[in-house]
């Protein structure tokens, strides 16, 4: 049987849909689809970072996003992370799910199911974060450590916990 790859992940910026100015790629970051992927300027990729773009949707990561080390995006359904975002290393955001097709249908083999992931601008993701598909979080939240992220987050509200909840509102 002939095995198939999605590739290396090895890209060069041109290779982007679009990048501004001032980007950096750690050593190790690797971009899958990177005809899909679309970079604001002063974004920071850290060591062993993955975005993993699909052929179809889009990732757009806006001005001045900080993405930690060994972070792994992958944007089936869409990814949309809007300017100043700092995203903490190990975060996951996911958007595409397997759905049930019954007992007799493994699940690794049923249908998938998309839905998209919106990260408002002054976001603060916490360190090996899982954010789940459909999850919108709101302008200025702040998202504890370790959190997953089932539900929208509130415009101004700190999250904690699996799965997340509101512990307050900021000031």
């Amino acid at each position: 049987m002939a095995m198939r790859s999605h590739g290396t992940g090895q890209f060069e910026v041109e290779d982007l849909a679009s990048c501004g100015s001032g980007c950096v790629f750690e050593a190790g970051a690797l971009v899958f689809h990177p005809e899909n992927i679309y970079i604001g300027d002063n974004v920071y990729v850290g060591h062993y970072a993955m975005l993993k773009a699909y052929m179809r949707n889009e990732m757009r990561i806006g001005s001045g996003v900080w993405i930690g080390q060994n972070c792994f995006f992958h944007s089936a359904g869409g990814i949309t992370i809007e300017d100043n975002v700092g995203i903490g290393p190990g975060v996951q955001i996911l958007t595409s799910t397997h759905t049930e097709a019954g007992r007799d249908t493994p699940i690794l083999h049923s249908p998938l199911q998309f839905a998209p992931v919106i990260i408002k601008e002054d976001v603060d993701i916490g360190v090996g974060t899982i954010i789940l598909p459909g999850v919108t979080i709101g302008r200025g939240a702040q998202i504890g450590a370790g959190s997953v992220l089932s539900r929208d987050v509130p415009a101004y509200s700190v999250v904690a916990g699996v799965p997340g909840r509101v512990l307050r509102e900021r000031p």
